[in-house]
């Protein structure tokens, strides 16, 4: 499992024991989650992370995490390039604090990272120079590349053992897309992005060994119903 709510020191309103011992009592593990990272992440006049950075760390390890993934950029941010650049190097650091701390911390990417652009090069290409590739993992989310007009087999190539992470999602045609787009997703195998071969593609090129199904969207099928499909298929690929 992986997590997307994390406030006030407690996933889902229960502390991180209380939210272990729920998975673990119906035979599941969080091995990541999504979380808050930013700017105010750094006391700049103690010349350290923010108390509330550490805790959220310290919270990961105890509710079982191998990866603390921050899924945003700010706007005033990601438009900025000075406060771009400092952003990215607290990514660094932040990389280095986890590893000391025995977890790994990652960047899941939305679509605003391959329509932003800095001198005629993409954000994304930014990030992906910027950032170390030994202290931050990478967590591609394929639905929303593709949403935002980057393609997720094409970037496998191009930066081989990068993407240790990846949020699998098919897409289809939406009037109400789930990101203000024109997209929302599907259960897997029955939108328009080739699920397998990225799949394929992540294993083969990407360094990927954490896949981790992301359905937001869900027609006529409940969610419930739509993780015994999405589950299935990836059985189905051999995963």
């Amino acid at each position: 499992m992986e997590h997307a709510n994390y406030v006030d020191r407690k996933f889902y309103g229960y502390t991180p024991k209380e939210f272990k011992k729920i998975l673990n009592d119906h035979g599941l593990d969080m091995i990541s989650g999504h979380v808050e990272f930013g700017l105010d992440s750094w006391d700049e006049a103690k010349q350290a992370f923010s108390d509330c950075w550490k805790y959220t760390i310290e919270d990961a390890l105890t509710a079982g995490q191998k990866y603390v993934v921050t899924p945003w950029m700010d706007e005033g941010v990601r438009t900025d390039e000075e406060k771009l650049k400092q952003l990215l190097e607290l990514f660094n650091k932040s990389g280095a604090l986890c590893q000391k701390e025995g977890v790994q911390f990652g960047y899941h990417n939305h679509d605003f990272e391959f329509q932003t652009k800095f001198h005629g090069k993409m954000l994304y290409e930014i990030i992906l120079e910027q950032m170390d590739k030994d202290l931050v993992v990478q967590e591609m989310d394929i639905g929303n590349m593709y949403n935002g007009g980057g393609n997720p087999l094409e970037i496998l190539e191009a930066y081989p053992d990068r993407f240790e992470m990846m949020h699998i999602k098919d897409e289809i045609k939406s009037a109400h897309g789930e990101m203000g787009d024109d997209y929302e997703s599907t259960v897997l195998g029955e939108g328009i992005l080739p699920v397998k071969k990225i799949c394929k593609q992540g294993k083969k090129h990407g360094g990927t060994s954490c896949f981790i199904i992301e359905q937001e969207s869900y027609q006529d099928r409940s969610a419930l119903a739509s993780a015994k499909v999405d589950f299935k298929m990836m059985k189905k690929w051999g995963y």
